[in-house]
């Protein structure tokens, strides 16, 4: 069949020099001239990709991408926001029915499943049955888009990881539509899309916010990219992982500093890597700070393919289009880039991340050594050896069926207590005893498509679990351990291979299809260990195979998180603490005594090779996908709302309508300057949309657990953060609400705040409606990389209902910065080289900001005036990060939403 194409080779017949341009530009290029209409994509968009500058990129650009991707935690408020709009017109006499996604939108659940139940072959089945009953409304909501909504596929629970999905079925490398072939691209509601780079796709994470405004026709505009060139060089070395080189790189990267950025990774060492190997680098780009890591098709793209069932007239659609349009890497190209670095991935060594982000690289080597510097540092805690601790009972109580003694040690001088050491906890129960204290790993997790769509590290977890089982090595009795593979397919070659019973009889059951610990649904510790975590001020660890490790994300009840391979995961949870040397130390003894190390439970690379050979089917992809839009039992069962308009349930603590969109203006008002405004949280650096709007579980005495308990929901039934993203009234409290968020107009670790109008320390929410109460407005000072983290559009529809009119910090991070444009709120960063601090400012002072209402304009320098109580005043000046004249719209309607809504509402 003949289709059109935007032809990238008869530009450069007519002597532009396409062949000089980085793939992933000539993928924009292609976009923009595909689409090009004088009007919203223009002369002008073309020839700053056709001329592209690798250096000076300030010029914007526009992105229409083939289609949208979600996950439900982003999903459930954008099918909200959906339905809203669709109210909001059918109050305004218009049809409702009319508003759909222009591109098709996939929908993958995967973010709901929670580890309730572990380390036993029914834990699957009970965590499902949980699932269904904590999140029946948000799926109904779902299932009726399904019906409701044109352009609108849902992947049911159960199924898979959204990113895995796409990988290995969603994702097409071309597309044919309408009569045109064109490169397959995506935006997606979640920061890790960029995964699908691995095989040829450009994509990249945006907030919910611009995903929907994606999704109903708009382009997306957004600063032309310089791209930095990774190249490669080498093999993987014996002994190390494709997770030990993306940890690798995301040091490499963030060191030199990427945000904003595109890779492109070139290079003889990708003849040496497969499609999964590079799918774990690009999924982790927003660890890397950049937009996507690129690597074009060849190959390797092809043979992937087919080994996940693509059809052979896709692959051949593939290869022709790649080839006759200039995306087909050759290793040939003498490509022009803004810059480049190299690795030579001969120099790796097993790694891992942490203990609070991703680019904390630490060789395993040196663990034991930097968690002593780490528990000194941050905790004020003298390390010592396990075996020169002394025990000092200072408590001795019982407890969830327990018996505790609790150790803490204190170094002494004369009267004076210096450093407290190393705490520990003698826990009795049930016949067995042990000693939990700093550095226990409490959780162990293969979890995350980083590294589940990766069979080599799955199958290699798999066969070190059979090596330690033939040893006679158990895990450790405290580490909740768990399985969570990204898609069905894993459970099919582990299974083939006889690894997932060696994986179970370690306790690395299978718990769900989903992201689990990775996002925060790691489920409770069990009550003995939470107890003694609590009572014994422990700072304990969780070992996980996957992307993000920020403060209180895996648990809010772990303070170290560690990135590492799934293999990694499988040795560190046999050996239960984090301060040992891996490569010298026995990680156990067998029950006769005998030390078995490292070396004695590691496959080689060959044994891997083989096993995956053998155990991984092309029909297995066939027959996991065939039903993927099918749902198993419960959602076969699940009744839904039918018709074209959604019907609100104005009891529902799970959904409710936006309050953004009801009773909307047909015209804007003016913007106004910001007057008079109050601190409401003065932050440091690198706070992330965990610390903004945190996603996993929460207590009953926070503000969102007061609001559900007096809507009569129990404890037991609150579930997270993230499964009540469709509740504007649960999310506006649970913003700023991370337990380790630190506010520096108080003392009080959280979610908390002085209100300066009364001198109370009240809670984030509470503080902010006592300042609606007088009209106030309010501003949050902040450091470097402000809003790094998840694609999370609630971090910044949250800033916005609580009366937040700009954020002042040092740097953005890209997806949030967009977000709060995107929310009517206004981003600013500080003068070069200067921060709240060092211009003296302390959150007390009252704030004006003008240059707002005039003449507003891209990166205009606003003026910023803090006075102080004694009258004093601060002045600078600061930039509005508004980087499009189409984002100076979008704020003047109060959001890129408004916008379209009075739109599509002129045009009825």
């Amino acid at each position: 069949m003949e289709h059109q194409i935007a032809s990238l080779k008869k530009l450069e017949a007519e002597g532009k020099q396409i062949s000089r341009l980085p793939f992933s530009i000539r993928i924009l290029l292609e976009n923009v001239l595909r689409n090009h209409d004088g009007f919203a994509i223009t002369d002008e968009h073309l020839d700053t990709l056709i001329n592209w500058d690798p250096v000076n990129t300030d010029r914007e650009v526009p992105f229409k991408p083939a289609r949208v991707l979600m996950q439900d935690f982003t999903g459930v408020p954008a099918i909200v926001d959906i339905a809203s709009i669709r109210a909001e017109v059918i109050r305004k006499g218009g049809d409702g029915s009319r508003i759909n996604p222009a591109i098709p939108v996939d929908l993958v659940i995967d973010h709901s499943v929670q580890v309730d139940y572990f380390g036993t072959n029914y834990a699957y089945l009970r965590n499902v049955e949980l699932e269904y009953e904590r999140n029946a409304e948000r799926y109904e909501l779902l299932k009726w888009g399904q019906q409701a909504l044109d352009n609108f596929t849902v992947v049911p629970p159960g199924m898979g990881i959204c990113h895995q999905v796409n990988l290995e079925y969603l994702a097409k490398g071309v597309i044919a539509r309408d009569g045109w072939a064109f490169p397959d691209t995506l935006v997606g509601t979640d920061s890790h899309t960029p995964m699908v780079n691995g095989i040829g796709v450009i994509a990249w994470g945006v907030g919910g916010i611009e995903a929907e405004a994606a999704m109903l026709g708009q382009p997306i505009y957004f600063t032309c990219p310089q791209v930095i060139g990774l190249k490669l060089t080498g093999k993987i070395p014996p002994g190390c992982t494709a997770t030990d080189m993306v940890l690798s790189i995301t040091k490499l990267l963030r060191d030199y500093g990427v945000v904003g950025k595109f890779v492109e990774v070139f290079g003889e060492g990708l003849d040496h890597l497969s499609v999964p190997d590079r799918a774990t680098i690009s999924n982790m780009s927003p660890e890397f700070g950049c937009t996507v890591t690129y690597f074009p098709i060849d190959k390797q793209t092809l043979e992937y393919m087919r080994r996940t069932n693509r059809s052979p007239e896709q692959i051949t659609l593939v290869e022709e289009y790649a080839k006759e349009n200039m995306l087909w890497r050759t290793g040939n190209e003498e490509i022009v880039y803004s810059d480049v670095l190299e690795l030579d991935l001969d120099t790796l060594e097993p790694t891992v991340s942490g203990p609070k982000r991703p680019q904390d690289k630490i060789l395993v080597k040196d663990l034991s050594n930097q968690f002593s510097h780490l528990i000194e540092k941050e905790y004020n805690r003298d390390y010592l050896p396990v075996k020169d601790r002394q025990v000092q009972s200072w408590l001795s109580e019982g407890g969830s069926g327990s018996e505790f003694v609790y150790e803490n040690h204190l170094k002494s001088t004369g009267i004076a207590v210096e450093k407290e050491q190393i705490h520990s906890v003698r826990i009795k129960i049930k016949n067995q005893e042990y000693t939990l204290s700093d550095g226990s790993i409490v959780i162990a997790a293969i979890t995350s498509c980083t590294n589940t769509s990766n069979p080599a590290v799955m199958v290699g977890a798999g066969l070190v679990a059979r090596k330690a089982v033939e040893r006679g090595l158990r895990t450790k009795s405290w580490v909740k351990t768990s399985l969570a593979p990204g898609s069905k397919v894993v459970t099919e070659y582990l299974e083939r291979a006889n690894l997932l019973d060696e994986l179970a009889a370690l306790r690395f059951h299978t718990v769900g299809y989903g992201c689990t610990s990775c996002i925060g649904n790691s489920g409770p510790l069990p009550p003995h260990i939470a107890e003694a975590v609590d009572k014994g001020d422990l700072v304990v660890a969780s070992v996980l195979s996957g992307n993000r490790n920020f403060e209180a994300r895996v648990h809010p009840q772990v303070r170290m998180n560690f990135l590492m391979s799934p293999m990694l995961v499988v040795v560190y949870a046999l050996v239960g603490r984090v301060d040992v040397d891996l490569l010298t130390d026995p990680i156990g003894y067998d029950p006769n005594g005998n030390p078995v190390y490292l070396n004695d439970i590691w496959p080689t690379q060959q044994e891997i090779a083989d096993t995956v050979g053998k155990c991984l089917r092309t029909e297995d992809f066939g027959n996991v996908y065939s039903v993927i839009f099918e749902g198993e039992k419960d959602w076969k069962e699940l009744v839904a709302p039918e018709g074209k308009n959604f019907v609100w349930n104005e009891q529902s603590t799970y959904v409710q309508e936006v309050p953004f969109f009801k009773d909307i203006s047909a015209e804007p008002e003016s913007i106004q300057d910001i007057r008079d405004a109050r601190v409401l949280l003065y932050l440091g650096d690198s706070v992330t949309t965990d610390h903004i709007s945190p996603a996993g579980s929460f207590k009953p005495e926070s503000s969102a657990g007061n609001y559900l308990l007096s809507r009569g929901v129990a404890q037991k039934d609150f579930n997270s953060y993230g499964s009540r993203r469709g509740n504007h009234e649960v999310m506006m409290r649970g913003t700023f609400a991370n337990v380790r968020i630190r506010n520096k107009v108080t003392d009080r670790e959280g979610g908390y705040t002085t209100h300066f109008l009364s001198g109370e320390t009240l809670s984030i929410y509470d503080a902010a409606m006592k300042y609606a109460e007088t009209h106030t407005p309010l501003v949050i000072l902040a450091g470097k990389e402000y809003g790094s983290g998840s694609s999370r559009d609630w971090a910044a529809k949250g800033t916005n209902l609580l009366g937040v009119k700009a954020v002042i910090a040092e740097s953005f991070e890209r997806i949030h910065r967009s977000n709060l444009v995107g929310m009517g709120v206004v981003p600013m960063v500080f003068p070069e080289g200067e921060n709240a601090e060092t211009l003296g400012l302390d959150g007390t002072e009252t704030f004006s900001i003008t240059g707002l209402s005039e003449n507003l304009v891209p990166h205009k320098l606003l003026e910023v005036k803090a006075t102080r109580a004694d009258g004093t005043i601060i002045s600078f000046m600061s930039m509005a990060r508004f980087d499009s004249a189409i984002e100076i719209e979008y704020f003047r309607h109060g959001g890129i939403l408004q916008y379209v809504l009075r739109g599509f509402l002129k045009q009825s």
